[in-house]
């Protein structure tokens, strides 16, 4: 089917439009990425609205307009430290066409991106309405999937730990002499594949407060909303794992309408339920209210690092939904260089 609109960047004069749609995205109706989870409680349109005040000056907005009317839109986030695109919101209206819609506005992304030098693009989404799909046909590899855990807001957060009590599990904040370190505790839990795809460097370990945006998870986005911390835990002495780090854990405190966020990374045989217990503490100190998380707190736990799910469901999280981690990469590979005989 040929669409005979036109895909083109949103205009001042379009946010209106793009709230609206935004919201009806999350109805029957229309096709959306369905990120983080479906329904009104913590939907995209509450999670990834469009305050102004949410967008830098290196963030893009398209919107496929027909007949002057906008009947979709596509928003990334672009990280200038790694020239990495990530795609917040992908929404459509219309039953026939949205697919179509939807494709258009990808196709124009990965052709504006590498004009623009991007190296990365990623996105995440709910495996329904032909999101992997769609993707997938645009060049997109599927490298992961993780689940959404929700803890609700009527539940009571633990008071928050004394720093003897941190010392005695040996919880500490993070600094950036522990970039090395926490490299390595990546790489002891991450598949090589993923390792791969994902390219982390030793600087991306450096980046403290609000820039910082690894270990990357479905949830990424709304770093943006919140206050950033880390803290990481140390092994115990005569530790056989070479990393020094058993785990590490980042906490970002919602300054909107929006859920508290944990991501935690743990060597397999570690107990997270202490660092789980502290994080929350950290949540309720910080927004000075123990008797309830006002938006409830969330987090991201990949396949792969099982069985740290099952400590934060211990600690009252429940499992929402799950999510399809994507990822295409811009630049090509090419074999190590070597030389070769001088000719002439």
């Amino acid at each position: 089917m040929t669409l005979s609109g036109k895909v083109r960047m949103a205009r001042l004069t379009d946010l209106a439009a793009l709230g609206e749609l935004s919201r009806l995205a999350q109805t029957d109706a229309a096709r959306s990425l369905g990120l983080p989870v479906a329904g009104p409680r913590i939907g995209v349109f509450s999670l990834f609205r469009l305050p102004l005040g949410a967008f830098q000056p290196n963030d893009l907005l398209y919107v496929y307009e027909l007949d002057r009317r906008i009947s979709g839109l596509l928003r990334v986030e672009r990280e200038s430290h790694r020239d990495e695109w990530t795609v917040v919101e992908l929404d459509a209206i219309g039953q026939a066409d949205a697919g179509d819609i939807r494709f258009r506005l990808v196709q124009h992304l990965l052709r504006d991106g590498a004009k623009r030098g991007a190296v990365r693009f990623h996105v995440a989404c709910a495996d329904a309405d032909g999101n992997v799909e769609l993707f997938m046909q645009a060049g997109f590899a599927r490298y992961g999937e993780e689940q959404i855990l929700f803890r609700e807001p009527a539940r009571a957060l633990p008071e928050a730990w004394s720093d003897d009590r941190a010392a005695s599990c040996a919880i500490r904040p993070v600094a950036s002499l522990d970039a090395l370190a926490l490299a390595r505790l990546y790489a002891a839990v991450t598949p090589q594949p993923v390792q791969r795809l994902e390219a982390y460097r030793l600087p991306d370990w450096e980046r403290q407060g609000a820039g910082w945006r690894v270990p990357r998870s479905s949830l990424t986005p709304i770093l943006r909303f919140a206050d950033i911390e880390a803290f990481v835990q140390d092994q115990q002495a005569g530790a056989s794992d070479a990393t020094g780090l058993s785990a590490f854990i980042q906490i970002a405190v919602a300054k909107e309408d929006q859920p508290h966020y944990l991501k935690i990374l743990a060597l397999p045989d570690s107990d997270v339920g202490p660092l789980v217990e502290y994080g929350l503490g950290v949540i309720a100190a910080r927004t000075g209210n123990r008797g309830e998380a006002q938006h409830g707190v969330i987090s991201a736990v990949r396949t792969y690092e099982s069985p740290i799910d099952r400590r934060l469901e211990e600690a009252g999280f429940e499992v929402e939904s799950s999510v399809t981690l994507l990822l295409k990469e811009a630049l090509v590979r090419v074999a190590e260089p070597a030389l070769v005989p001088a000719v002439g």
